[in-house]
């Protein structure tokens, strides 16, 4: 919101009901800072992935529901298992 805004670290947390040196440590880990207080967005490249990450991404994203497949099938046999006894 700082970065995107344009405004003050100080403006954006009051309104935020933050403490103000919580939102300064997050923007200066983010972005950095103008004279003023008011906040520049990073111009790294790191913000855009290139195209091994975007495939290490992909590779992740189908591994995270192949396990999250196995956790369900899990947690039913877990609950047929576990259920009563005739």
């Amino acid at each position: 919101m700082v970065l995107s805004s344009g405004r003050s670290a100080k403006s954006v947390s009051k309104e935020l009901g933050l403490d103000g040196s919580v939102l300064s440590r997050w923007v200066k880990e983010r972005g950095t800072v103008r004279a003023g207080g008011s906040a520049v967005a990073p111009t790294s490249q790191a913000a855009v992935p290139s195209a091994d990450q975007a495939d290490v991404i992909a590779r992740l994203q189908r591994e995270n529901e192949q396990l999250r497949m196995e956790r369900d099938i899990l947690k039913k046999s877990i609950a047929i298992f576990a259920g009563p006894r005739t």
